[in-house]
């Protein structure tokens, strides 16, 4: 009843007494009495940000990740154990990093259909399984095994979070994707102090002291869960999921498929050259200070550890510029500015070596969430499809890339794998390609 009095008396709203005047008619005649959750429903159309949903997202994505990171950072440890070889160190990547990617655009696409407040419990919840089984792994198909499940409860958590971020926003985009993907890339640069500080010390079967970060995460996704079901029952006609209902007048039209695949190939070569290049650094950077400067296996994790904290530092720097210059400006510059201190890592001292590593990750961490933003505005309506398509072709790459990356360490050496991998970032020249989807011309032709 109330909502059709503002379609009746638009006049009204638009001649009250002021602007406070104005956003109390709103609210009184938007919002129906029998809903307790529709009055925030109300401020987020109005663009509001909500910045207590982001901080639980963020933190959430910050114990997942740690949690995650624990594997790559425990690679030594368990190359010395189990006398793995380069090999099957990158097979426990691949492993990791394939079950994520290949089931996070199968996620993503039926809770875009099927929406799924709860399903973040459940993807923490697989996480904390594999957890436990690699404190009590005794052989490498269980290690394996372990890595596969951390896998699964990744490709869960990725899709939906990514969409409780944009839904949160309030037209903030850029910023509150980086403010959710900073939570990840600090979580992962812990990842490597909780293996140099806990587990190495104490061994294997301390990697189950870690199950109480999994609980606290379970505790606060439930709450976001709860959160993203008020929004869903707040909202009288739901849209696809992740999305608002919109009139039929501002419902965003699609671009032709063939006009955004090329767009979205470009994209997939960025993600190429970023995780493949980053698999060389998080996977292999402690074996390679180990070998070339022979640190011990503590201060090359806290190298990793300040690298990875560049990484952060950098997703977040790169969505608060992408709202003000745009997405497309910070692509081109992530990726290809990178390249003179790739160039120059393999030929760098010690003193030098982890200064160029922290412009490396505060460089090239910059792209993703302009990436992020960037195919979700190419692709509207598809927001967990999208997320989850880049989410899990990232970790897919990072994966062969680590699989690909140990055979020649295997082969030709670690110094040499980096010698090969500082090329990899002028791949970012593809970039001159994309359209810039913030102009009207582009727009105006979808």
């Amino acid at each position: 009843m109330l909502p059709t009095v503002i379609r009746r008396f638009p006049r009204a709203l638009e001649t009250g007494s002021g602007a406070a005047g104005r956003h109390t008619i709103v609210c009184i005649a938007a919002t129906p009495l029998s809903s307790p959750n529709a009055l925030t429903a109300n401020r987020f159309a109005r663009g509001e940000t909500a910045f207590a949903v982001l901080a639980g997202a963020s933190v959430a994505h910050l114990l997942n990740d740690t949690l995650q990171a624990l594997v790559p950072s425990l690679y030594p440890m368990f190359k010395a154990a189990f006398a793995l070889s380069f090999t099957q160190v990158g097979l426990m990547t691949l492993t990791l990093q394939l079950t994520a990617s290949l089931l996070q655009p199968l996620v993503g696409l039926y809770t875009d259909r099927r929406p799924m407040p709860f399903s973040l419990v459940v993807g923490m919840t697989f996480t904390l399984g594999g957890l436990l089984l690699l404190a009590i792994a005794s052989t490498f198909p269980v290690l394996l095994a372990a890595a596969g499940l951390m896998g699964i409860g990744s490709s869960i958590f990725h899709p939906e979070s990514s969409r409780i971020a944009r839904m949160a926003s309030g037209g903030r985009h850029g910023f509150a994707q980086s403010f959710f993907q900073v939570g990840g890339n600090l979580g992962s640069s812990f990842g490597p102090l909780l293996a140099a500080f806990l587990v190495v010390p104490r061994g294997q079967a301390s990697v189950a002291w870690c199950a109480p970060l999994a609980l606290a995460a379970i505790v606060v996704l439930w709450k976001i869960g709860r959160w993203y079901q008020g929004q869903r029952d707040a909202s009288p006609h739901p849209g696809p999921a992740g999305t608002r209902a919109r009139r039929p007048s501002t419902t965003p039209t699609r671009a032709p498929a063939r006009r955004v695949a090329w767009p979205l190939a470009v994209l997939a070569a960025l993600i190429f050259s970023k995780y493949f290049y980053l698999a060389s650094l998080s996977s292999y950077y402690t074996f390679y200070l180990i070998t070339k400067f022979h640190l011990s296996i503590r201060a090359a994790q806290i190298d990793l550890f300040v690298f990875l904290g560049a990484v952060a530092a950098g997703t977040m720097l790169g969505g608060v510029v992408g709202d003000r210059i745009g997405v497309k400006n910070v692509i081109w510059a992530s990726i290809l500015g990178v390249f003179p201190f790739t160039a120059l890592l393999p030929h760098a001292t010690l003193f030098w070596t982890p200064i160029l590593t922290v412009c490396i990750g505060l460089i090239l961490a910059s792209a993703f969430s302009a990436i992020v933003v960037y195919a979700q505005e190419l692709v509207p309506g598809r927001v967990g499809m999208i997320s989850g398509v880049f989410f899990g072709f990232a970790f897919g790459m990072g994966g062969l890339g680590a699989a690909v990356l140990g055979q020649l360490a295997d082969r030709i050496g670690i110094e040499a794998v980096y010698r090969l991998c500082a090329y990899l970032p002028l791949i970012g020249l593809l970039a001159a390609f994309l359209p810039h989807v913030e102009n009207e011309e582009w727009q105006s032709n979808r």
